[in-house]
């Protein structure tokens, strides 16, 4: 018997890209010999193998391919070039609970998985009772789940798809799912699957959790695979990847040239960022936000912010009257809107005096960052007071992202960079 549990040869997942719906329609009915799309490449032609017993993850920028391949894998979706070979039962945890019927009890849905998956009624029931355990979500398991909260619906599909005894387990961020116990018990049941010897395809933005239990990594880049290695070679050229430092298709990507210095921005700052086409814009623009970047340790405008690094909030404001005391903000919000932090000249104790009109002023933010890794939003904005009236002059709310990449995740919003020692 092979020790190739999954091979992935030479795999390519080609879309059309159609300028209009008509274009689609006259070469479906014949209209046209004229080629009328794009092709876009989701995978271009990737190869690699996960052997028997190991947990391979894979790591990449959004776009970067991850989902699709693992779709391809488990006969989601059809390569248009290449194969994909299994030998094993699969359990993929991709989208949790999409094979549920609203209409039918929890229960009801965990006989039709599990037949779904192959298994007979009296395979189900004697996997029964660990997965009402492991849900833990008590009467409700008779009630239709279309009545079920949220995370009691994931909890429910999670359970369902951990407690078959596959051979094979594919999951995609599926472990961050429901509460903080939840959670626990879900990494618990990972490592027993992994001192078990199962063999395990991981995808994960969670960098800590890709080097604490994968023995290899494969690395995709905009449909391509890149590199695979070690958790920590691979987590690397990630970072690089996020910064905007590292080409997967550039044969110059020696060591040196990763390491060398960064290349110089020029023109506008904000252009080297991903703004928010929906950003929220207003005030009365006595003053006007012109410009504005976040800044990494090394120098440069990137959204994508290292965790324990110093970084950097600029913004350059342009006045159109005289102001006397503006007040300069940024804040940092999470992506459900809550105010994680924050300050602003104000708060900084930092006496501007009178602006005139045609003045330009820029301030920069300079601090530590310590949240944990996540996507945030950040907010600007110039504010002061008239007459002992508040007055915004210009604001701009959830501006752009802030992607904090981080290897070592502890609870909350924050790390406090706590040190343990045990005697």
């Amino acid at each position: 018997m092979s020790d190739v549990a999954i091979k992935v040869d030479n795999v390519s997942k080609i879309y059309k890209l159609y300028d209009k719906p008509t274009d689609r329609l006259k070469e479906s009915l014949g209209f046209t010999k004229e080629k009328k799309y794009k092709e876009h490449y989701a995978l271009n032609n990737v190869s690699f193998d996960v052997h028997r017993g190991e947990t391979v993850g894979i790591i990449g920028t959004n776009g970067a391919g991850k989902s699709t391949i693992l779709k391809i894998i488990t006969g989601v979706l059809s390569p248009t070039l290449g194969n994909v070979e299994i030998n094993g039962r699969i359990s993929a945890l991709l989208e949790l609970g999409a094979g549920f019927n609203q209409e039918y009890t929890g229960l009801q849905n965990v006989y039709l998985n599990g037949t779904m998956m192959g298994f007979t009624r009296e395979e189900v029931d004697a996997r029964l009772q660990s997965i009402l355990d492991f849900a833990d979500i008590g009467d409700f398991i008779n009630q239709p789940v279309k009545t079920y909260s949220s995370g009691m619906f994931v909890r429910l599909a999670f359970a369902v798809a951990i407690n078959i005894e596959p051979e094979i387990l594919i999951v995609d961020e599926a472990l961050s799912v429901g509460d903080v116990f939840f959670q626990s018990k879900c990494y618990h049941k990972f490592d027993e699957f992994k001192e078990m010897g199962k063999t395990i395809l991981f995808v994960s933005h969670d960098l800590g959790s890709i080097g604490k239990y994968c023995d290899r990594v494969v690395l995709l880049n905009k449909g391509q695979k890149m590199a695979e290695g070690s958790p920590k070679e691979m987590i690397d050229l990630y970072k690089k990847v996020l910064v905007n430092h590292f080409d997967g298709n550039d044969e110059k990507n020696t060591e040196e040239e990763l390491n060398k210095e960064l290349p110089k921005q020029e023109g506008t700052w904000k252009n080297y960022l991903m703004q928010n086409p929906n950003v929220s814009d207003y005030g009365e623009k006595a003053a006007e936000i012109i410009d504005y970047a976040i800044i990494d340790n090394r120098g440069l405008i990137t959204n994508n912010i290292q965790k324990g690094t110093d970084f950097k909030v600029k913004m350059k404001v342009h006045f159109n009257q005289d102001i006397e005391e503006p007040i300069f903000a940024f804040t940092i919000k999470d992506l459900q809107g809550t105010d994680v932090t924050g300050t602003n000249t104000m708060y900084e104790r930092i006496n501007m005096g009178t602006v005139k009109a045609g003045e330009e002023k820029t301030i920069t933010f300079a601090q530590n960052m310590n949240l944990q890794g996540k996507n945030y939003l950040l907010s600007l904005g110039c504010v002061g007071f008239r007459d002992n009236d508040f007055a915004v002059y210009h604001r701009l709310y959830d501006v752009c992202n802030i992607n904090v990449i981080s290897d070592k995740n502890t609870v909350g919003f924050y790390d406090m960079n706590s040190a343990v020692t045990i005697e």
